[in-house]
């Protein structure tokens, strides 16, 4: 990642307003079933009622997190079709021969595009790079090499 603002690909933006929309909803569950200033029984309820606040707070931290992140991509636009970041799509052709198109990302999720998260090696080897560009990363198996051969937009482009 850049450490400025970046833009994420369609698939990503809608995961993320998919997670925000089941957080919130959630938390609305939650925060229901707290009493607020009314007496709490005995200590097992005082228990249940301190758990149920601690889940409302992640809740909450979550929701600052996905909010604070979609802000972010507004600000940051559309993937560039230029250079390779998050939520760019890349074809890639590997040592083999083999070509694949994968998509950098910052959520480890399944999709209809192979899925490369930004900070794991084949990720982090093509973030910045260009068409043309051959990157080095690291696989379990050892040194790997790949030729960027084309970058496009996260979202079928």
């Amino acid at each position: 990642m850049t450490g400025g603002p970046e833009p994420i690909s369609i698939e990503g933006l809608h995961a993320v307003q998919e997670e925000l929309a089941q957080l919130r909803a959630e938390r609305e569950q939650v925060a229901a079933t707290l009493r607020g200033v009314e007496p709490v029984g005995d200590r097992a309820d005082a228990a249940d009622e301190l758990q149920r606040a601690s889940e409302v707070t992640r809740l909450d931290r979550r929701i600052a997190e996905l909010e604070g992140r979609l802000r972010e991509a507004s600000v940051a636009g559309a993937p560039s079709t230029e250079v390779v970041g998050v939520g760019s799509t890349v074809t890639v052709r590997f040592a083999d021969g083999e070509e694949e198109t994968v998509e950098v990302s910052e959520l480890a999720e399944e999709r209809e595009l192979t899925l490369v998260t930004a900070d794991s090696p084949l990720g982090k080897a093509l973030l910045g790079r260009h068409a043309g560009d051959t990157v080095n990363y690291e696989t379990p198996g050892g040194a790997a090499s790949a030729v960027v051969v084309a970058v496009g937009r996260g979202g079928g482009e």
